[in-house]
């Protein structure tokens, strides 16, 4: 199959970028299944396995595919798909509270996420956990972490924080966050068991990620999926979250803990004996891996090559949301 993957991105990503790591993994699986794969992405990129062409932004999207391919994925919107003559599908990555109609081929990252637009196509994100180093199950683990963009609210790095300081000793790195950030309201944060590492990415946030006993993941919004989860249990490390959006859907009880409560969060990561980092490992492995993601795009490109749609109807939000931030006491 000869398959088409566009995305407003650059390729392949070295520190933060959810999309990026999907479709980087994503067309790397579908090249060793022998299919031709294509990427039209953002100037800069480049890739060993399949080919790369540069989005020319002076050009609407649409002129810039020829008729090469036999399905094109898009992972963002373009404007007059209505009138776009090849087969496609578009993976909705991120959330809105609009009650406009989403394309009728649209695909969403998590059950959880479709649900809320009435919608029962998704597929889960996955990696190449080969492009990932295997973690040391032998190292001492003492600390937890945030991974995330903590500038932004509704991940809640205030309450991950709020959570560890709620116990006597534990302590939290944050990973994707600065102390003094005006941003978000002149965030202080002098406790000196809290400590921040911005925006990583390589072996420095493999050796974090492996030292760390678990994650802290209180977001406050209904998470599409959450890249974080899964590095972080490929990483041995349970997830101790709210219990929104996909995470009920990603984290079981044998892999972590779910509350919108501090104070079952604090508790809970007292106990984080009771979880093997090997099984959050396989778990990850097992769940979350590029090859099953792969296999579920075929069956969405599958559909539309033979001009069926992935939705009955457009799929559009049920309930739109009177409040920014889901609870959290």
């Amino acid at each position: 199959m000869r398959i088409l993957i566009v995305d407003k991105s650059v390729i392949p990503v070295f520190l933060y970028g959810g999309t990026e790591r999907v479709i980087w993994s994503l067309g790397h699986e579908l090249t060793k299944m022998g299919h031709q794969v294509t990427f039209l992405v953002n100037e800069n990129s480049h890739c060993d396995f399949a080919s790369v062409i540069h989005i020319n932004h002076e050009l609407p999207i649409l002129e810039q595919i020829k008729d090469d391919y036999d399905v094109v994925h898009f992972n963002f919107r373009p404007k007059d798909i209505e009138s776009f003559k090849l087969p496609y599908i578009i993976t909705v990555h991120g959330n809105t509270n609009s009650l406009e109609e989403f394309d009728i081929n649209s695909v969403f990252v998590s059950q959880n996420h479709a649900f809320r637009y009435n919608s029962d196509s998704y597929v889960h994100n996955g990696l190449d956990w080969n492009e990932y180093a295997a973690p040391n199950f032998d190292v001492k683990r003492n600390y937890y972490h945030f991974l995330g963009n903590a500038a932004w609210r509704v991940k809640n790095v205030v309450g991950a924080i709020d959570v560890i300081k709620s116990t006597k000793k534990e302590k939290l790195k944050v990973l994707g966050g600065v102390r003094f950030n005006i941003n978000m309201g002149i965030r202080l944060t002098f406790s000196p068991r809290i400590s921040f590492s911005g925006k990583v990415g390589g072996e420095k946030k493999y050796n974090l990620l492996n030292g760390s006993k678990g994650l802290i993941f209180p977001v406050r919004w209904h998470e599409p999926f959450g890249l974080a989860i899964i590095e972080s249990l490929y990483n041995g490390c349970p997830v101790f979250g709210t219990p929104y959006g996909s995470l009920p859907e990603l984290v079981s009880e044998e892999v972590g803990f779910l509350s919108n409560n501090k104070d079952e969060l604090s508790e809970a990561i007292l106990n984080t004996e009771k979880y093997s980092p090997q099984r959050c490992h396989e778990y990850a492995k097992e769940h979350f891996n590029s090859k099953k993601m792969a296999v579920s795009y075929l069956i969405k490109y599958e559909t539309v090559i033979s001009s069926q749609k992935l939705n009955a109807t457009p799929p559009k939000l049920k309930v739109q949301s009177t409040s920014k931030f889901l609870d959290w006491n």
